[in-house]
């Protein structure tokens, strides 16, 4: 696997380390190769991208790649090649990674024996920088197949390359501990857990649609009941857009701020204190909130963009609602409203069974 692993922290750590651990599991040979430099800090927008997590156990990972350096990536690309691993996996979601990971890929594959696989992200950035079409073209030259995790993506990706590639939705995150009760983890978070909390989660970026959530909690029948919105992530974009909303609509009392980097072995308390988890996503492709939505068995509100709503069926686990801040106001509501609601509990747990990781495995090694 070349790619983010522990020391570094955040979902595409907890993926790779998640899959290669299946794979381990099915008695394949693993090893990943992770970054020593993965972002400048002048282009890392978070506070630290070093994890405070342990390691996990019985996995290799090589530290050695760095992101901006040309004759890193000849040797790693050189360690590669000789190293003749049947199958190298690559996740790709940033364009800014494709000279990296291009030129290395090229150099391993010279062996004529390693195959490449690329499990995308996407392959048309949410947030577009000059050099990004150059940079994904160059990426996706030495794949030799694909694996997507949306149909959008899919589509995306068949604009670019007619290589092979399949869909194939991504797996559940089951790597943050078993669920806890509401009250337990409410103690846990400081809060009060006869309330009702409703859960925003993840890095937050301008394309993830938080203000349209916080314009949606002004609607005055969310106002007048007890629920409360947890924001829990770190700030990627401009922190001052969202307090501004927050005085603006007066929410002060109705929000409650976590807007530190979440460990993963505090992820569970945060999903288990809500009631509802709502993604107001402005643009998507795909997204691993979803998936630990499933494992903990949330309700979600997911806006109707991108892939978002493919794993999502509308009225069974949740509700898919229009990109807007009035619709996701009335499926905040519809989730409350007394005796509206189906058993989601039992749909939810009906659903994530298709998410398992052997099928993905099995997904991918179809392709090899």
């Amino acid at each position: 696997m070349l790619g983010t692993a522990h020391p570094l922290r955040g979902g595409l750590a907890s993926f790779n380390e998640r899959l290669c651990a299946e794979f381990q599991s099915q008695g394949h040979s693993v090893a990943i190769y992770s970054f020593s430099l993965q972002y400048p800090s002048f282009l890392f927008p978070g506070k630290t991208q070093l994890s405070e997590d342990a390691a996990s156990e019985n996995l290799l990972i090589k530290t050695v790649v760095n992101s901006i350096n040309p004759f890193n990536w000849i040797k790693v690309g050189l360690m590669l090649q000789k190293e003749k691993p049947d199958l190298i996996l690559v996740k790709f979601w940033i364009p800014f990674m494709g000279p990296c990971f291009g030129t290395i890929l090229r150099i391993a594959k010279r062996n004529k024996i390693t195959k490449v696989i690329s499990i995308l992200d996407n392959v048309i950035p949410h947030e577009k920088r000059i050099g990004d079409t150059i940079f994904t073209k160059y990426f996706l030259k030495p794949i030799d197949a694909f694996v997507t995790m949306s149909q959008e993506v899919l589509k995306d990706l068949k604009t670019l390359s007619n290589k092979p590639a399949l869909y194939t939705p991504h797996p559940l995150y089951d790597n943050y501990g078993s669920a806890i009760s509401k009250a337990e983890a409410a103690q846990k978070l400081g809060l009060d857990a006869d309330k009702r909390y409703i859960l925003f989660f993840g890095f937050i970026r301008k394309y993830k649609g938080l203000d349209w959530l916080l314009e949606a909690m002004k609607h005055p029948d969310i106002k007048q009941q007890n629920i409360k919105l947890i924001i829990a992530g770190e700030f990627y974009s401009d922190e001052a857009i969202y307090t501004e909303l927050i005085h603006r609509y007066q929410l002060e009392e109705k929000v409650e701020l976590f807007t530190q980097f979440i460990p993963n072995s505090e992820v569970r308390n945060y999903f288990c204190a809500a009631d509802l988890v709502v993604q107001p996503y402005k643009t998507a492709t795909q997204s691993g909130i979803t998936q630990i939505a499933y494992h903990f068995e949330k309700p979600m509100i997911v806006t109707n963009v991108g892939g978002l709503a493919e794993n999502v069926p509308d009225g069974k686990v949740g509700f898919v609602v229009a990109p807007n801040p009035d619709a996701i106001a009335d499926g905040i509501l519809q989730f409350y409203a007394p005796h509206a609601l189906p058993n989601f509990t039992s749909d939810i747990q009906s659903e994530k069974r298709k998410y398992s990781w052997e099928i993905f495995t099995q997904k991918i090694l179809s392709l090899l």
